[in-house]
């Protein structure tokens, strides 16, 4: 009788063409998928780990991979994005992911985590496991405590998303003092969270705190000394303080800062009394805050000689405010968006333009890295009707008229992409491919599309690939509305808004200094030719008065037409550029 033939490994095509083009980034997905990791153990093929070229590596939606697999760490030093989410992984992990140095972003949400011990985790605590990680996203897990040494495994942590597991506390060792000084961005919603230590104070660089739908019956006090913190959200908890519980849900959150600062009769420091010399600590830090702003003391526009205004129009003082609803579907597509309106560019002059397109290539490159942490949109606001929606659709409901082509399904372009990127190959004899067809993959497995949809029922904005041809920016255009969005996070939006708003201010302040006539055209921004300035209009008077852009906050409410986000908050644009002053 002839013995049975052994059975015949699984092929890795993805794998091959990824070795054999030499790639950094890599997305693994489909329905072919899961069968092949459980042919492999309910893990990840051992050939993945000898790339260790990979910046990028996505894993998602494989109901069967239960374990990353050994070799990771070894086969992958190079690793800055790992995304592993909507998967089977669970209960913890084994091994344990680190040490990965160069990781900077992580996300294991959707999984079956029920704990992260030492062994079984992300890392080692000693030396750090994930020395350089900035997002973690551990939501829509089973998790019931988080791993007390995570703070020594993850030192330089920006962003911890834990919505959606069984968590009801936080290891005392995340809020001592020193232990996560970058950590801005703490969600932990929709949780079992009983209390909340008074030591979370110690967090100084925490902007935005979510525990909505918990079971939190007071807030400590020590919450309002964090001296960044701009956005809170305790909805859906058990507060024992009714008028509290009733602010919470209405007010604003400097509003519920004051409250909690005053001692109010739900908090867990004191009752009654406002702490005067705390209070007048707060009150000493909004004029140091105020006096950095406006020139260090110095008066107003004398001030600013020789560097540019960016002044700053609030909501309030907008006669007509432009806002961005955020549809529920876009949670586990592409959850954050930031917006801002730049009046005064001057784009006409010169290489002006061109520079601002370039600037905004080089912060896709660099900050945004390669647009998988965050993408930058930029319209002509004269072409833009308000109130904006962000959400999503499927691929063949998804029209858009994409910059210099006619109007499409996303699922035909991104096939049309798919196919010029080949063939860009072959031509050129070259391993990678550039312009939009190098972010297809983060669009690949993907059940429905992010979307920024105007009044008109019209897509201008397709992220991370395209903006529409509708609001494309042209040379004589001067009114300006940005977006980023980001899988990521809400901080790697503000930043990327940050740095896009300062470039902008700097290529205002350079095109006036150096007085750059009208005749150099832009081929790259297929600019159309419009009305030319007199050429007079740069007078002594003009030059003397110092430069400046109008920047108007933009809000992002949800469904409910609650505020989410609103850009510039206070705590944006704090390391403004030495030649910006900053006018709230």
């Amino acid at each position: 009788m002839a013995a049975a033939a052994a059975p015949v490994p699984e092929a890795w095509p993805e794998l091959e063409l990824a070795e054999r083009e030499r790639r950094r980034e890599l997305l693994l997905t489909g329905p072919g998928l899961e069968q092949r990791v459980r042919a492999a153990g309910g893990r990840l093929p051992p050939r993945l780990f000898t790339l260790p070229l990979l910046h990028y590596l996505e894993v998602s939606g494989c109901g069967s991979l239960r374990e990353p697999g050994p070799g990771l760490a070894q086969g992958l030093p190079q690793l800055h994005s790992l995304v592993l989410r909507r998967n089977a992984l669970g209960p913890g992990l084994s091994p344990e992911l680190g040490p990965l140095p160069a990781l900077r972003v992580l996300d294991l949400s959707g999984n079956a985590l029920e704990a992260l011990p030492p062994g079984q985790g992300l890392g080692p605590a000693e030396p750090p496991g994930l020395p350089q990680l900035q997002s973690l996203n551990l939501s829509g897990n089973r998790l019931r405590e988080l791993p007390a040494d995570l703070a020594l495994c993850a030192p330089r942590l920006q962003t911890l998303n834990l919505t959606g597991n069984r968590l009801d506390s936080f290891p005392a060792a995340l809020f001592r003092p020193g232990a996560l000084p970058l950590l801005s961005e703490l969600a932990a919603a929709d949780n079992c969270l009983r209390e909340l230590s008074p030591d979370i104070a110690h967090l100084a660089s925490l902007k935005t705190l979510d525990l909505s739908n918990n079971q939190l019956s007071e807030v400590p006090a020590e919450l309002a000394d964090c001296p960044r913190l701009k956005e809170v959200n305790f909805r859906g908890n058990r507060l024992t303080d009714r008028r509290l519980e009733k602010m919470v849900r209405s007010c604003q959150t400097r509003s519920i800062l004051e409250y909690l600062r005053g001692g109010g009769r739900g908090c867990a420091r004191g009752r009654g009394k406002a702490d005067g010399p705390e209070k007048e600590e707060a009150r000493r830090r909004r004029r140091d805050r105020r006096r950095r702003e406006s020139g260090e003391g110095g008066g107003g526009e004398a001030a600013g000689a020789g560097r540019l205004l960016l002044r700053v129009l609030h909501v309030s003082e907008s006669p007509a405010p432009l806002t961005v609803r955020v549809s529920p579907s876009v949670r586990d597509v592409r959850p954050f968006i930031v917006g801002a309106v730049v009046r005064g560019m001057d784009l006409q002059a010169g290489n002006a333009l061109k520079r601002f397109l370039t600037s905004q290539t080089r912060l896709h490159e660099e900050l945004c890295e390669k647009r998988t942490a965050a993408t930058i949109a930029t319209h002509d606001l004269r072409a833009v009707r308000g109130p904006l929606l962000y959400d999503t659709r499927p691929p063949e409901d998804l029209k858009i008229v994409p910059l210099g082509r006619r109007e499409v399904k996303a699922k035909d372009l991104v096939r049309q992409l798919q196919l010029e990127a080949e063939e860009h190959r072959k031509q050129k004899k070259r391993q990678n491919v550039s312009g939009l067809h190098r972010y297809l993959h983060l669009l690949d497995g993907k059940e429905r599309y992010p979307c920024l949809v105007d009044a008109d029922g019209d897509v201008i904005s397709f992220p991370p690939i395209t903006n529409s041809e509708k609001t494309k920016i042209k040379k004589t255009t001067s009114d300006l509305f940005l977006e980023v969005t980001s899988a990521t996070s809400l901080q790697i939006c503000k930043d990327a808004m940050d740095a896009l708003v300062l470039k902008m201010a700097e290529i205002t302040k350079y095109t006036l200094e150096n007085k750059e006539d009208e005749s150099v055209s832009d081929s790259e921004a297929d600019a159309a030719s419009g009305r030319l300035p007199d050429p007079g209009a740069s007078t002594s008077a003009d030059q003397a008065r110092p430069a400046s852009l109008l920047l108007e906050q933009v809000r992002v409410l949800d469904e409910e037409g609650h505020l989410r986000v609103v850009y510039p908050s206070k705590t944006d644009l704090g390391l403004a550029a030495p030649h910006v002053t900053v006018i709230r």
